[in-house]
Order: C-alpha cells, then sequence, then structure tokens
C-alpha cells in the first residue's frame, strides 16, 4: 500500500446524496477544516437526477497510514480509561451514528461516505506499542482497543493488525477492554480467554437493536444481532468477561427494545450492561437526519425532538458527564427504565461485570525493551 497522501490529494468532489445498499451514510458532507467545497449543480436537463440514479456504489479503500506513536491518551472523567489504541481509521461498519465520524476531517476526508468506505490502517502500531510499553517509567493501566472506531470491523480479517496488538498486550501481561459490533472478535478467542484467566481484559458487545430490518440500515455491515448474541455466549464460554452495550439509544427509534435487549443479553450470558444516549456532534447530526428522512420519515421529527428534550432544546452538548446520558424528564426515565431493567435480569450483580482489571502483573518481557544487555552500555 502506498504512504498516506497529502491532506489535498485526499479531497474529492461530495458524491451525490443517495441511500447505498451497504452503507450508512447518503453523502459526502464538506470537510469543515476545507477552505474550498463542491456541491453537485442540476443544469435544468435533469443530469442530476441522471447522476444520481447511475451513480456506482462506492467501493471500500484501503490507504496505509504511519503510527507516530500507538497509545493515545486523553484526561475525560467520563470515559473510563486514559488511554486507546486505535489500528484504523474509519470504519466499514457504516453505522451513521458513529461519534468517531468527525474525525476523518482531520485527515481532509469526509465524515459521510468517506467514513466508511475509505479506511486508514496502521500495520506499524504492534511495533510501535511494543516499544511504548517497554520504555522505563511506564505506568500500566487499561488501555481501550479500538475506542475511536471498531478493531473488529472487516478489513481486520486480513489485515489482523488488532491480533498482533492483543498479542503484545499478552506477552506484557497488560489489561484491556474491548468494545464491538462484531462476531469477527471469536478469531481471537484463544488470546482473550488466556488473558481472562489472569483477569485482564473485559469485552462489550454492542446489540443496538434486535430487529433485523433496522440494523441492516442502520449499521450495514455490522454483525447481524443473532450473531452478536452468540458472539457474548461464546465469549462467556469460554470465561472472557463480557458485557451488552445499547449504543447508542436513540429515543422513538429503539429505545422501546432496552428490557429485550438486556434480557437476550443475559440470556446469552453478558455479565453487565450499558448505554450510551445518541450523540449528534457536528458532522453527525446532519448525516442522522438525512438518513432519518430517507429511511424513518414518519418517525423523523419525532426522534429529533425527543433527542432535543435530553440535550437542552439542542441536538447535542458535549459536556462531560451529559454527552453519554443526556439531561432533562425523558433522559431520566430512560436511565431509570435501564436501571430497572438491569437488576431484573442480573446484569447490575453479576460476578466479573465490573471488577477491577489487575494491573498488577505487567512486566516487560526479556528482549523486548530497546536498549538491554550490552546495548545499554552504548
Amino acid at each position: 500500500m502506498p504512504p498516506l497522501p497529502p491532506k489535498s490529494a485526499l479531497t474529492r468532489a461530495p458524491l451525490p446524496t443517495l441511500a447505498r445498499k451497504g452503507r450508512g451514510a447518503a453523502s459526502n458532507p464538506a470537510i469543515r477544516y476545507e477552505t474550498l467545497s463542491a456541491e453537485p449543480f442540476d443544469d435544468g436537463w435533469g443530469a442530476l437526477d441522471q447522476d444520481v440514479a447511475e451513480a456506482p456504489a462506492p467501493r471500500t479503500e484501503l490507504t496505509r497510514e504511519t503510527s507516530h506513536s500507538a497509545l493515545t491518551y486523553n484526561e475525560s472523567p467520563d470515559l473510563g480509561f486514559d488511554r486507546s489504541l486505535n489500528p484504523y481509521r474509519g470504519c466499514e461498519h457504516g453505522c451513521v451514528y458513529c461519534y468517531a465520524r468527525p474525525a476523518h476531517a482531520y485527515v481532509g476526508l469526509s465524515p459521510g461516505l468517506d467514513f466508511e468506505t475509505r479506511i486508514l490502517f496502521k500495520p506499524d502500531m504492534p511495533a510501535r506499542l511494543e516499544a511504548e510499553l517497554s520504555r522505563p517509567g511506564y505506568v500500566p493501566r487499561p488501555v481501550a482497543l479500538g475506542a475511536n472506531t471498531d478493531a473488529y470491523q472487516p478489513v481486520e480479517r486480513t489485515l489482523r493488525i488488532t491480533r498482533a496488538l492483543l498479542e503484545v498486550l499478552d506477552r506484557f501481561h497488560h489489561p484491556v477492554t474491548i468494545v464491538t459490533k462484531s462476531a469477527g472478535i471469536l478469531r481471537d478467542l484463544d488470546i482473550l480467554s488466556r488473558m481472562a484467566a489472569r483477569n485482564l481484559v473485559r469485552v462489550a458487545l454492542s446489540v443496538t437493536t434486535l430487529d433485523p430490518r433496522l440494523a441492516r440500515t442502520l449499521e450495514p455491515r455490522a454483525a447481524t444481532p443473532p450473531r452478536r448474541l452468540q458472539a457474548i455466549r461464546e465469549l462467556a464460554a469460554a470465561g472472557v468477561p463480557t458485557s451488552v452495550l445499547m449504543a447508542p439509544l436513540i429515543p422513538a427509534l429503539n429505545d422501546h427494545e432496552i428490557e429485550a435487549v438486556l434480557e437476550a443479553g443475559a440470556g446469552a450470558g453478558a455479565a453487565s450492561g450499558g448505554y450510551v444516549l445518541l450523540r449528534l456532534p457536528l458532522e453527525i447530526a446532519a448525516l442522522v437526519e438525512e438518513w432519518l428522512r430517507q429511511h424513518a420519515p414518519a418517525r423523523a421529527d419525532h426522534v429529533l425532538s425527543l433527542v432535543r428534550q435530553t440535550r437542552g432544546g439542542a441536538l447535542y452538548r458535549s459536556g462531560f458527564g451529559e454527552r453519554q446520558v443526556g439531561t432533562g424528564p425523558y433522559a431520566a426515565l430512560l436511565a431509570q427504565r435501564f436501571a430497572l431493567a438491569l437488576r431484573r435480569f442480573g446484569l447490575d450483580r453479576r460476578r466479573g461485570g465490573t471488577a477491577k482489571l489487575d494491573c498488577g502483573q505487567f512486566r516487560v518481557p526479556e528482549g523486548a525493551r530497546e536498549g538491554t544487555g550490552q546495548l545499554r552500555l552504548i
């Protein structure tokens, strides 16, 4: 794969708005950091309608990106982790609501279709991680693997960067947490079960809905709901503490499924449960509204109205402590329903659901640290 092109070379004219099979976003909104933008124009002869009708399905493109560092640190008080590993930028799952979409603008790509069709991958990240963990004075804390985009998205089947990162973490006895919508995580069950036996891993499967038709348009290339529940079942059977996560919880679209999703997760062996209220920062608000107008037009206004009720009248507020769960009576009702369902299905007390991972086992394997042995004398 060629190296990452300069930012200007990545910019392209937006694709015409059209619901495309296997893709979540219907358009490529302008990149907010660019000074110039282009938009489709109808010349009066119906050419634009013809372009939309004949637009080919966008193919997935992969671009190699060099990792300047492996671990990304944050000081956000409401995340639950202070460092993460992100082997990919963009995500082919195509979840239209994905909070990571705006980050694609940092590299001159649109948060719309570009986010799910133009994937950047970092093959040197495992080596970078080993070097960073080997540094004298490194203090271990649980690392979130795939916090920005799904570490088990489809390209991982062949690139295997996530597995290589897990192999490094396993050798260093370093604790890790994983959130995914993919049953592809079962490929690494050998590593995960080995780490789980040492209290070094927690996994959360995001089950947004049990409705296959909704899942097909909302998160088109993620695993089907039954496959995610099966993944919970197999992970739990292998001794890997696993949670069921409703992320996002969307008012008037999937919030009626709270009890059903948690019951299904508990039945599959989940140890705990959690949720994140729909977040609509930056370009995501327009992308989700566009999706609603195309796939759920009768509910669109109601969904957006309820979202505003949970965000102080706006579509989004980014304050720590409220961005994940919202505020106001409707948000409080959702939180109460979720808490009651957790107790009802035993997801608030199962062993291993919220226990802390063990950082005390961390050690640098012999020969891993740069500058050991005779080289340290130079």
